[in-house]
């Protein structure tokens, strides 16, 4: 399915406040409400909205510590991966975990933590324990310059 100027409205508004009330939204894009209804439904049904979610403060929450870590694995192999990976979604300290290439790394995994003796403690008692790890390599986080979660829809394909 393509996005008309209309469905890309329609996600600005959403990644922008995805607790905005239909009336809000329909009157912002220049809809009446149930047309605007009918286009967010058929977007989550297609795939393009696969979630609404709520951004939490990590200061405020006192997760003060933001580590991205790149992971060595001994061998790449379709067991050693999936061990991996199925064992580093159970931590619910990663945040995001992408295998990647290009790097020294196989994976780069993003862990928010209270500081740094607990990340101590995650990274000797949960990361270089996982089966096949050789290599970890923390990056800590000093200030974050930008941090969206809005994607940049004007770069979709038309």
């Amino acid at each position: 399915m393509k996005l008309d100027k209309t469905d890309r409205k329609i996600l600005r508004e959403l990644q922008k406040n995805a607790r905005i009330n239909i009336n809000d939204l329909a009157e912002t894009i220049g809809l009446s409400a149930t047309p605007c209804s009918r286009r967010i439904k058929r977007l989550e049904d297609d795939g393009f909205i696969s979630r609404y979610t709520t951004i939490l403060n990590a200061a405020t929450l006192q997760l003060d510590l933001t580590v991205i870590v790149g992971i060595t694995m001994d061998r790449h192999t379709p067991d050693r991966f999936d061990n991996f990976e199925s064992l580093i979604k159970s931590f619910p300290e990663v945040i995001e975990c992408s295998i990647v290439t290009g790097q020294s790394a196989d994976y780069l995994v993003k862990v928010v933590v209270p500081d740094m003796k607990y990340y101590e403690e995650f990274l000797l008692g949960k990361l270089t324990r996982i089966d096949g790890v050789t290599g970890v390599h923390s990056s800590f986080i000093l200030r974050e310059v930008v941090k969206r979660t809005e994607l940049p829809l004007d770069h979709y394909p038309q």
